[in-house]
């Protein structure tokens, strides 16, 4: 009954059903085109070509690739992705303002990049663009140097302005122990705030323990903040120094023994002919084995940074201490960098090679009034030959034992690719009182333990079975 008074409608008046069959049809029409307009605008806005060129675009989860050298050098370069890889290019947008006469202001979006990989990936904008070609300096991106990837890892960073925190400070660290774990070291170049002389307190102190006892060696001066920026990791402190010579990181060393305990460290300055410890140390680095840079950020412009340039090395030279030899020559040496705000922090820290393998964990613990401390994750690495391997954020680190050090310490990491376990068992420590006070404005006292011992690792990471043992050390700390 409905569909033929319908019918009977559209029949009466012939004309009005006409244009009232056109006009639904053409809006049909108009929708379907614009929908599919839609897509396809949709499609190109998703194109890789339109970032760059290429099949896969990688991107920071908070912003630029850092490290981006380590990248294409040691993980888009590694055995794993290198035969699967055909170009990849680095590329950084910016913003750009053209100035075309006073108060007449275009802004412009500009993006940056190496000309003979962009051309590498199809970047269809500088595709035919004969005139664009590398310059020299480019070659630091199309080959990198060992020297120039630990450069740009192994920077030091301006104090922030505008943070609402004091006791900032930036140090390389190096250690290194004989196989037997007799003899070891701790060696620290420290720098502090900066000051409106433009200047930085700077301190540098070797731990040397052999066959159980420890004893402290430091020296400490005001260095130009201008030339540690711009030359850093190469330092000269008080007649100490560190200079990057390709894979190898040559160390000078002219010190003072510490007396008192060395709760505060006092300037002071060894010659070679008054110092009680003076020394020459090269640590070789071994390509690929580095946990690029990553930072810890919390309210107020609070920041914590760290950066392990050499996972496992070798480590030659010879100390003399107070007329007496110590050879170095054949230990294993590790390598690693920090830089923040300390007042209040303490952390949780291990590292132990084998073989073609190194593995570093830790856990930082910021004050309470910048982030929760129980929402920073732990982290664990592990690094093979040409690269990482596996990487996890659900770290537990159980410490075993009471008294002034720990007995164990245990480190479960599990994840997608890895699912590792690390049992250490202390064999020896060294407590330090980290009071810092006069020096570098660290205000809050900790007693600092370097730990000694043997690692046993059992598990897997990207698919590959982990079982040795070795010897390894660990940080912490204690009331």
């Amino acid at each position: 009954m409905i569909l033929r008074l319908a019918v009977r409608s559209l029949a009466t008046r012939p004309l009005r059903s006409a244009v009232l069959a056109a006009g639904f049809g053409l809006g049909i029409a108009v929708m379907a085109a614009l929908l599919g307009v839609g897509e396809v605008i949709l499609e190109q806005a998703r194109s890789p070509a339109l970032a760059g060129g290429g099949d896969l675009v990688l991107s920071g989860a908070n912003g630029p690739v850092g490290s981006a050298r380590f990248l294409l050098a040691h993980v888009i370069g590694a055995d794993a992705f290198r035969r699967r890889t055909a170009a990849a290019s680095p590329s950084r947008r910016a913003g750009l303002y053209l100035i075309v006469k006073p108060g007449d202001v275009v802004p412009v979006s500009v993006r940056g990049a190496i000309p003979s990989l962009q051309k590498a990936v199809g970047d269809p904008e500088v595709s035919r663009q004969e005139n664009w070609t590398d310059d020299p300096a480019d070659a630091s991106w199309t080959r990198p140097s060992t020297e120039e990837i630990l450069r740009s890892m192994d920077r030091f960073h301006p104090v922030p302005r505008h943070a609402a925190h004091s006791s900032w400070a930036e140090w390389l660290y190096f250690n290194g122990r004989t196989s037997d774990g007799r003899l070891r070291f701790y060696l620290t170049f420290l720098v502090g705030g900066g000051s409106s002389t433009g200047t930085r307190p700077a301190l540098v102190r070797l731990q040397l323990d052999r066959g159980g006892r420890s004893t402290n060696y430091s020296a400490t001066a005001l260095i130009d903040e201008r030339t540690l920026l711009e030359r850093a990791p190469d330092l000269d402190v008080a007649g100490n120094q560190v200079r990057l010579d390709g894979s190898r990181y040559r160390i000078r060393l002219a010190l003072l023994k510490e007396t008192g305990g060395a709760a505060v460290i006092k300037p002071a300055r060894a010659t070679p002919r008054t110092a009680s410890l003076v020394g020459n140390i090269t640590l070789e680095a071994m390509p690929g084995r580095s946990l690029p840079p990553g930072e810890i950020h919390g309210a107020r412009g609070w920041v914590s940074g760290y950066v392990v340039p050499v996972l496992s090395g070798t480590v030659q030279g010879q100390l003399t201490v107070d007329g007496e030899h110590i050879d170095l020559d054949g230990a294993a040496g590790y390598h690693d960098h920090n830089w923040g705000f300390w007042d209040g922090v303490h952390w949780q820290w291990g590292q132990v090679a084998d073989g073609d393998l190194s593995i570093v964990w830790g856990r930082v613990f910021p004050p309470a009034d910048v982030a929760d401390p129980e929402r920073i994750p732990g982290v664990l690495a592990v690094m093979g030959r040409d690269g990482p391997i596996a990487f996890s954020t659900n770290v537990a680190i159980v410490e075993s034992g009471g008294g002034a050090a720990p007995s164990d310490l245990t480190v479960r990491a599990t994840g997608s690719a890895v699912d590792l376990t690390l049992s250490f068992t202390v064999a020896e420590h060294v407590r330090t009182r980290l009071s810092f006070t006069e020096t570098l404005s660290v205000v809050t006292p900790m007693d600092f333990l370097q730990l000694g011992g043997t690692y046993r690792v059992t598990g897997r990471a990207a698919g590959r079975e982990i079982a040795f043992t070795a010897r390894g050390s660990a940080e912490t700390f204690r009331p």
